[in-house]
C-alpha cells in the first residue's frame, strides 16, 4: 500500500511521507509545468498520475495506465486536502489480467 496525501492549498503531494517531485515526470511527459493536481480529469491530475505510478512501478507500467489511474483515482480525490491509501501494484496487476482475457477472447473469434 501507498499512503498519498495531498495539500490543497500548495497543491503539494506525498508518497510514504516523502515529498513527490513533478520534474520525473514532466520530463517524460510534460502535460502540466505548474505541478500536481486533483479533484478532476485535466492535465494536472495527469501529470500527478504519472508522477505517482512513476514512483512505484517501472516506467513502461506507469506510461501505460496513468491515463487509467488519473480517471480511477486522482479525477475522484476531493477539491481539499486528502490522504489515501492505494494498493497500486494490485490494481495494475488487475488491469493486466482484464487486458488478457480480452485478449484472450479476441483470439477465440
Amino acid at each position: 500500500m501507498t499512503a498519498i496525501k495531498g495539500t490543497w492549498e500548495s497543491h503539494k503531494v506525498e508518497l510514504d511521507g516523502k515529498p513527490l517531485d513533478p520534474r520525473p515526470s514532466q520530463n517524460i511527459r510534460n502535460h502540466s509545468p505548474d505541478g500536481f493536481m486533483w479533484s478532476y480529469g485535466g492535465s494536472g491530475p495527469a501529470q500527478l498520475a504519472l508522477a505517482i505510478l512513476l514512483s512505484v512501478v517501472t516506467k513502461e507500467e506507469a506510461v501505460k495506465w496513468y491515463q487509467s489511474f488519473k480517471w480511477e483515482f486522482v479525477s475522484r480525490w476531493p477539491a481539499d486536502d486528502f490522504t489515501v491509501q492505494v494498493d497500486i501494484q494490485a490494481w495494475i496487476n488487475k488491469k493486466e489480467e482484464r487486458e488478457d482475457e480480452v485478449a484472450e477472447r479476441q483470439n477465440k473469434e
